[in-house]
């Protein structure tokens, strides 16, 4: 018997497991399946780029995933049984599900859960009905759509001064100079950068015009204005909110041990710690990194999280070493339009040092950045050695009965 590997979600994590494991073991000896809900792979860094006009080269997974064994699986992933090990999906069509469409059940002997996060709206009155967001596709096209309807001079209010928030509201920027853009932080303009960081950043935003409202909370969003901690309104006829991320529920309807914020607890090998047929990675784990704080959601913890998690299950099955290689940062990379960047040095655990490269040379780190990334979503092998693939032991399998429901360590591990 196959046994059957289930990787849910192909963001910038699952895609990678799902190839490197394509790669790691023999098609003979297991049945590897990629559920996603779209059938192209979306660059979720380049967000900010789709929604101010940009076209993206399109990434088909038929094409990607080509001769390597993987199945992909066009679904929406609606629930996961883990004491039955078994996933509950609706199918889907180009991303959206078909009329009328049956849940549909599918087994599994080891799940990887790799659905990542969406933005998060912190619970702000009127964020979730009158702001937009570039966390997914579908937020980037409406985005799109509304910034290309704006006319001169109309204001645009990016909530948020974090990485996503600052290559927003300079892309827009940039894209858009005839628009009165501003960006509200509630602390100072980039306060975790290093003193020349900070500087660039802030000589970037400045000749681009943007206003900055700095130790500024917007507690309330309305069609055409927020309103802050202190009172006061800030008109925008257009809010992005950029204020975090938060994970998909379904971890939370299981027995598996997740955070209050409903991440998967995981350990060195991204092996859940209360179901080891689990293994999570990207934004849905937690996953401990340097000094024993939480790796970030972001591209640059989730590529490392698959290459660990599917090197481990390699191990496991094959009976070969497991890998023990902790996950590290080097720096944070930051695209402040088409023409600047900021590389921001950091420690192992992601604490801002004094080095940072600024200017062109850096916008163009980042793009190369950017590129690799996507790169290695289709060249998932980094690191492997050429003797490769293993036989897998076929362990007896526990009788799963099936219904039908309606519920709904790499050898370079090195984070930017």
């Amino acid at each position: 018997m196959q046994h059957r590997i289930v990787v849910l979600g192909a963001g910038y994590a699952g895609a990678v497991a799902a190839g490197r494991l394509a790669r790691r073991l023999r098609p003979e000896d297991v049945a590897i399946t990629l559920v996603n809900a779209e059938p192209d792979f979306v660059e979720r860094v380049r967000m900010h780029q789709l929604a101010t006009g940009q076209e993206l080269r399109p990434r088909p997974f038929a094409e990607m995933f080509a001769g390597t064994g993987v199945r992909l699986r066009l679904a929406r992933v609606t629930a996961v049984d883990v004491d039955r090990r078994t996933v509950t999906t609706i199918p889907t069509t180009d991303g959206a599900a078909p009329e009328p469409s049956e849940p549909q059940e599918l087994p599994y002997d080891t799940l990887v859960y790799a659905l990542g996060s969406a933005w998060n709206d912190q619970g702000v009155p009127g964020a979730a009905e009158h702001a937009d967001e570039i966390a997914s596709r579908p937020g980037a096209l409406r985005l799109r759509r509304r910034l290309a309807a704006l006319g001169a001079g109309q204001q645009v209010l990016v909530v948020g001064g974090g990485l996503t928030g600052l290559e927003a509201v300079t892309e827009i920027a940039e894209a858009r100079p005839d628009l009165d853009v501003a960006l509200a932080a509630r602390g100072a303009l980039g306060d975790w950068l290093s003193p020349k960081g900070r500087r660039h950043l802030r000589k970037v935003v400045d000749g681009l015009g943007v206003t900055v409202y700095e130790h500024t909370a917007v507690t309330a969003v309305a069609p055409d204005h927020v309103t802050t901690a202190e009172g006061a309104s800030v008109p925008a006829a257009l809010t992005l909110w950029t204020t975090g991320f938060a994970v998909h529920p379904i971890p939370r309807a299981t027995s598996l041990e997740v955070t209050d914020s409903g991440r998967i607890v995981v350990d060195r090998t991204m092996r859940s710690v209360s179901h080891p047929d689990v293994y999570a990675i990207g934004d849905a784990a937690q996953a401990t990194g340097p000094a024993g704080n939480p790796l970030r959601m972001s591209c640059a913890s989730g590529q490392p999280m698959a290459w660990q998690a599917a090197d481990a299950i390699a191990a496991r099955l094959t009976g070969g070493k497991l890998p023990d290689t902790p996950l590290r940062y080097f720096n944070q990379c930051v695209s402040l339009g088409r023409r600047q960047g900021l590389i921001q040095y950091v420690t192992a655990d992601d604490r801002a040092v004094q080095a940072a490269l600024t200017g062109r040379t850096a916008a163009r780190y980042k793009e190369l950045i950017c590129k690799g990334a996507a790169w290695a979503v289709a060249h998932p092998t980094l690191g492997l050695p050429t003797r490769r693939r293993r036989t897998v032991p076929n362990p007896p399998r526990p009788h799963t009965p099936l219904t039908t429901t309606s519920t709904t360590e790499p050898r370079t591990t090195t984070p930017s």
